[in-house]
C-alpha cells in the first residue's frame, strides 16, 4: 500500500449527530483533501471528475464535514441520493442487523424475503391500483435498459422515444436515449439503434406553446419519423434532472400518455431522481395525474446504497422469458433492507412535507431577489427538487458563465450545490429531506451573496 504524507483524517462520527452548522476551519480545499486530490489525480481515471474538490469523512442531517474539519451545508444529497439523510438511523440499523446474517446469495440462485418486501411495497407506493410487478437492479441506467427491454418484449416492437434535454444514464442504450454530448456521449459512439428524439415542453422556452400544444407538437413528429406501428415505448422524466429540472406545462405528460395507451406504446416514467417524496410527493408522475405502465427508480431508494427498480403492470412486467431479466447484484439484501427502512422513513416521518416547506423556501427567496436581479429568468421545480436558470437579461440567452461563478463561489463559502441543464446555466437544489430549514436559508443565503458578487 502506498503510503500518504498527508496528516491522518479527524474521527468525525456521521449521521444526524452531527452538528448541523456551517463551520470553516481551513480553505476550500483544505490540506488534507489537496493531498487526497493529488492522489485522486494519480490513480483514478481521469474521465472520473468531481464538483468539489474535498473529500468526505462525515455526514448527516443537512451538513458534510469534510476531512479538514470544515462542516459544509449540503443542498446536494449525492444528486438526489441521500433523501432520508446520510447515515439515517433507520437504514444504519437494518444494514447492520442484515450485514450479520448474509451479505449476498444471488437471488436468481437463492431468493431471499427482503426483496420479494421490496417488490410488494413498490406495486403499492407507485401510482395506479392495476396489479403490478416489479424487478430489481443496481443503478438507474441498468433499470432504463431493462425497462427498455421490458417495453420491446411486451409489444414485439423496437423504437424507443426519448426528449430534448433528457438524461437517462452513461451506458450504451442510455447514453442514445441521452440528449446532452458534453459530458455524456461525446467520443463514445456509435450508440444503441432504433432510439429517435421528439420535443420536450420547456415552458421557460417554449413562446407560451401549452401543455397539449406542445404534446402535439411532439406526437406529430412522431408519427412522421417513426410511426406508432414500430414504436415500443416512450421514456420520459416527468420532471427533468440533469436537464435543467424542466417542469412540463400541465396537459402534456396527460396528453402524450394517452396517445400512447391509443397506439399500444409502453408509457415508461423514468424517477430516478424524481421519485421517494423528492417533489413533495412520493413520485413525480402524482403531480400530473398520470398512471405510467413503467416507472423506474433508483437515487433516493435505499439511503445510499445502490439499488433500482422497475415497476409497472403485471402484464407488460411479466412479458419476458423466465431468465431473461436478473443480475448478479441487483436486489443485494443489504440494499433490499436498506430501501425498506428509508421508505418507512419517508412514509412515517412525513418526508413529503419536509420536501414542500423546503420548495416554499427556495421559491420564495428567489421570488424576490428576481425583481431587482433580471439575470434570474426562471424559478422552476417542485419540493426539494427545484431550480434557478440564469440568462444574459438583456437578451434571455444562457449565461453559463455566471451559473459557474455562482457555483464556484457557494462552493468556497461551504455549501454544495449542483449545477446542470443543457446549456450549463441552471443552479439546482437537492438538499436530503432531513435538512433543518434554517441551513436552507443559509445555504440560500450564500448563493445569493455569491450571485450579489458576480
Amino acid at each position: 500500500m502506498t503510503s500518504s504524507t498527508a496528516a491522518p483524517a479527524p474521527s468525525i462520527l456521521g449521521g444526524p449527530s452531527l452538528p448541523q452548522e456551517r463551520r470553516l476551519v481551513t480553505a476550500i480545499p483544505g490540506p488534507i483533501s489537496e493531498e487526497l486530490m493529488a492522489r485522486k489525480h494519480a490513480a483514478v481515471a481521469s474521465g472520473v471528475g468531481t464538483t468539489m474538490p474535498v473529500f468526505a469523512a462525515g455526514a448527516g442531517g443537512g451538513v458534510l464535514v469534510d476531512v479538514d474539519g470544515n462542516s459544509l451545508i449540503d443542498l446536494g444529497s449525492g444528486i438526489a441520493v441521500t433523501g432520508v439523510g446520510n447515515s439515517n438511523p433507520r437504514v444504519v440499523e437494518a444494514v447492520t442487523r442484515q450485514l450479520q446474517e448474509f451479505t449476498h446469495t444471488c437471488f436468481t440462485i437463492t431468493p431471499y424475503d427482503s426483496y420479494v418486501e421490496v417488490a410488494e411495497t413498490l406495486n403499492r407506493l407507485t401510482p395506479g391500483d392495476h396489479t403490478k410487478r416489479t424487478a430489481l437492479f443496481n443503478s438507474g441506467a441498468e433499470a432504463v435498459e431493462n425497462a427498455v427491454k421490458i417495453a420491446r418484449s411486451h409489444t414485439k416492437k423496437q423504437a424507443v422515444v426519448a426528449f430534448d434535454h433528457a438524461y437517462h444514464g452513461r451506458t450504451n442504450l442510455t447514453m442514445a436515449l441521452t440528449a446532452k454530448s458534453m459530458p455524456y456521449k461525446s467520443g463514445f459512439g456509435p450508440f444503441a439503434s432504433e432510439v429517435y428524439r421528439a420535443p420536450l415542453s420547456y415552458p421557460f422556452r417554449d413562446g407560451g406553446l401549452t401543455g397539449p400544444e406542445a404534446a402535439q407538437r411532439a406526437i406529430t413528429q412522431i408519427e412522421k419519423q417513426i410511426g406508432a406501428d414500430n414504436l415500443a415505448a416512450i421514456i420520459i422524466e416527468p420532471i427533468q434532472g440533469e436537464g435543467g429540472f424542466i417542469v412540463p406545462a400541465d396537459g402534456f405528460l396527460p396528453a402524450l400518455l394517452d396517445w400512447a395507451r391509443a397506439n399500444d406504446v409502453v408509457f415508461i416514467a423514468d424517477e430516478v431522481q424524481t421519485g421517494f417524496a423528492r417533489t413533495g410527493a412520493m413520485f413525480a408522475s402524482e403531480h400530473f395525474d398520470i398512471v405510467p405502465d413503467l416507472i423506474i427508480t433508483a437515487k433516493g431508494i435505499a439511503g445510499g446504497l445502490p439499488l433500482s427498480a422497475v415497476t409497472g403492470r403485471a402484464e407488460i412486467m411479466d412479458a419476458p422469458h423466465a431468465g431473461g431479466l436478473g443480475g448478479t447484484y441487483g436486489g443485494n439484501p443489504l440494499a433490499c433492507v436498506a430501501a425498506l427502512a428509508a421508505i418507512e422513513a419517508y412514509e412515517e416521518e412525513d418526508l413529503a412535507a419536509s420536501a414542500r416547506a423546503i420548495e416554499t423556501r427556495i421559491i420564495d427567496r428567489f421570488t424576490a431577489e428576481q425583481a431587482s436581479d433580471p439575470r434570474i429568468g426562471d424559478i422552476r421545480g417542485r419540493g426539494a427538487m427545484m431550480a434557478v436558470e440564469f440568462v444574459d437579461p438583456a437578451t434571455g440567452e444562457p449565461d453559463a458563465a455566471l451559473t459557474a461563478r455562482v457555483a464556484k463561489a457557494a462552493h468556497q463559502a461551504g455549501v454544495i450545490v449542483l449545477t446542470c441543464g443543457t446549456y450549463g446555466n441552471v443552479v439546482r437544489f437537492l438538499p436530503p429531506l432531513t435538512i433543518p430549514l434554517e441551513l436552507v436559508d443559509e445555504g440560500l443565503d450564500v448563493v445569493l451573496e455569491a450571485l450579489a458578487a458576480n
